[in-house]
C-alpha cells in the first residue's frame, strides 16, 4: 500500500507540474475504451476531423487498462493514467485522481477502462458542445463539438448491440461504436482521421507481441471505412504468422487452415499465398505448394524470380531440380 501511495503522490506531482506539455488547440472528436468481456483485451478507437489524431489521444497497455483523452488533451493522461491503474487504482480512481491536480479539467474530455472492466468517463463544462459521455459495462464512450446530442448515445447502443453478436471481436465492435456516432451526424466539422488500439488483456513478457491493433488512418475523406480496411489487412497477416507458426511445430492442418483464412481476407495481396506456398515446400510438400505458386506468377509474373533468391539465404532448399520446378509452374 505505500508504494502505491508513493508512486500515486509521484505521478500526480509531475502531472500537475508540467503544464508545458499540454497542447492548448483543441481535438474535437469521438471515442471509445473498451475492454473484452470474453478475452479480457483492452481497446480504444476515436475519430475526429483533425490530423494524426490517434497520436495525442489514445493509449493502452496490456493487462492494465485503454484512455483516450480529447478536448483540448493532455497527453500526460494517458501515461499516467496507465500508471495508475497498473499501481492498483481502478480506471475510476485514477482518472479522478488526475482532474483533481487538473487546474484546466474543464476543458478536457477523457475515457479510461482498466483490466477489470471498471470504466469511467469525464466531459468537462468548458468542452464545445455538444459533448457527453456514457459509461457502460466494461466501455465508456465520450464525444464533444459533435452536431447532435444523440451521438454517444448511439455509439453505445451500437457498442452493447455488437456485444450481442459472437462472431464479433472487440475490433469490430469499437468499429460499431464509430460508425455509429458518424451515422448520428458525428463531429460538426466532418471526417479526416481515425485509430484504434488493442492490446491483450494478460501481458505476455514480450511486448511486442501484446499489440492485436495498432492502426492509424491520418488523413482522409471517410477515415472509419479506410480504419475498417487496414483491420481485414491486419488480421489477414495475423493469421499469416499463426500459419507460420503452425507450420514450426508441424500443425500443418492448422496451418493450412490459418493461411487459406488470411487469403480470403485479402485477395488482393498476391503476396500471402506466396509465402503459404514456400512454407509447404519448406514442409516437404511441394506437390500442394506448386498449384499456389502458378497462380501466383499468373497475377504478379515477378514472383518467379524470387525462389532463387531464398534458396541463397536458406529460406527454400538449395536445389536446382526443385527451383525449376518451381519456376516452372
Amino acid at each position: 500500500m505505500r508504494r502505491l501511495c508513493l508512486i500515486t503522490a509521484a505521478s500526480l506531482s509531475l502531472f500537475a507540474q508540467t503544464p508545458q506539455i499540454r497542447p492548448q488547440r483543441p481535438i474535437h472528436t469521438f471515442s471509445i475504451v473498451a475492454r473484452d468481456p470474453i478475452s479480457g483485451d483492452l481497446g480504444v478507437a476515436v475519430q475526429s476531423h483533425w490530423f494524426n489524431v490517434g497520436s495525442v489521444v489514445i493509449s493502452a497497455e496490456p493487462g492494465v487498462g485503454a484512455v483516450a483523452t480529447q478536448s483540448i488533451p493532455d497527453p500526460a493522461y494517458g501515461p499516467l493514467g496507465l500508471q495508475l491503474m497498473k499501481a492498483g487504482k481502478s480506471a475510476p480512481e485514477a482518472l479522478k485522481a488526475l482532474l483533481s491536480v487538473d487546474a484546466e479539467a474543464a476543458v478536457r474530455q477523457v475515457g479510461m477502462v482498466d483490466s477489470q472492466g471498471r470504466a469511467a468517463s469525464h466531459t468537462g463544462d468548458m468542452d464545445i458542445p455538444e459533448a457527453g459521455g456514457i459509461v457502460g459495462e466494461g466501455f465508456a464512450v465520450q464525444a464533444n463539438m459533435m452536431g447532435k446530442n444523440t451521438v454517444w448515445p448511439a455509439m453505445a447502443k451500437a457498442y452493447r448491440e455488437a456485444l450481442k453478436d459472437p462472431k464479433l471481436d472487440l475490433a469490430d465492435r469499437l468499429l460499431a461504436a464509430l460508425r455509429a456516432a458518424q451515422g448520428e451526424g458525428g463531429d460538426f466539422r466532418g471526417m479526416q482521421s481515425a485509430a484504434i488500439l488493442i492490446v491483450k488483456g494478460r501481458p505476455s513478457g514480450q511486448p511486442w507481441n501484446d499489440k492485436l491493433f495498432d492502426l492509424r488512418v491520418e488523413d482522409n475523406a471517410d477515415p472509419i471505412s479506410e480504419l475498417a480496411r487496414l483491420i481485414q489487412l491486419q488480421r489477414a497477416y495475423s493469421l499469416m504468422n499463426a500459419g507460420d507458426a503452425f507450420v514450426s511445430k508441424n500443425q500443418w492442418k492448422e496451418a493450412l487452415e490459418a493461411y487459406s483464412s488470411a487469403a480470403k481476407l485479402a485477395p488482393q495481396i498476391v503476396e500471402l499465398p506466396y509465402w503459404h506456398a514456400v512454407a509447404l515446400v519448406n514442409g516437404g510438400r511441394v506437390q500442394e505448394a506448386l498449384p499456389i505458386f502458378k497462380e501466383v506468377f499468373r497475377r504478379e509474373p515477378k514472383w518467379r524470380d524470387a525462389a532463387r533468391r531464398l534458396a541463397k539465404v536458406k529460406q527454400l532448399p538449395n536445389d536446382d531440380a526443385l527451383l525449376k520446378l518451381i519456376e516452372a509452374q
